[in-house]
């Protein structure tokens, strides 16, 4: 799995808007590296998820499909970023009609570089895992703005009217 995240990266507790987006290089579903240093230029939609084919994550997926359109009529682009293999992406992106990447971040090193890779409580069970959470990467690449703790519903609306 090729994956990179450069030096200059901010620590978790740093990221903030204005600063420089951690460049990284993950696997995407169809078996191409994506990095994000090749979308300069353009806008980018950086959404991280749990997991694949769970509802909410199905949803918010869907949601950003059904908004594609407008968004990449803005000079935007939308990736979506998960400890899923690329099979599994591949899977989830061809049985939701998905026209954006999928990405693999199996070891988590740019879940935790962006700061999304934290401790997680559901019903008494502590674990890591992916925080749901979006970042607007402006044309320079710098954080534009962020969403952490998203909840789904309306997320995706919100985050194609804040281009």
């Amino acid at each position: 799995m090729t994956q990179k995240i450069t030096d200059s990266s901010p620590s978790p507790e740093s990221l903030h808007i204005g600063d420089p987006a951690p460049d990284f290089a993950l696997p995407a579903a169809g078996g191409e590296t994506v990095r994000l240093s090749q979308f300069r230029g353009r806008k980018v939609l950086l959404y991280f998820y749990p997991k694949d084919s769970t509802p909410g994550c199905t949803q918010e997926a869907c949601d950003f499909r059904d908004r594609y359109e407008a968004i990449a009529a803005r000079n935007a682009v939308v990736l979506g970023i998960s400890p899923d293999s690329p099979k599994s992406h591949a899977r989830f992106a061809e049985k939701n009609g998905l026209p954006f990447p999928l990405l693999s971040d199996e070891d988590h090193r740019v879940s935790e570089s962006y700061g999304v890779w934290q401790l997680k409580k559901l019903y008494g069970r502590e674990f890591m895992g992916i925080v749901r959470s979006t970042f607007l990467i402006g044309e320079d690449g710098t954080v534009q703005k962020i969403w952490r703790k998203v909840k789904v519903k309306g997320h995706a609306e919100d985050a194609a009217a804040g281009l």
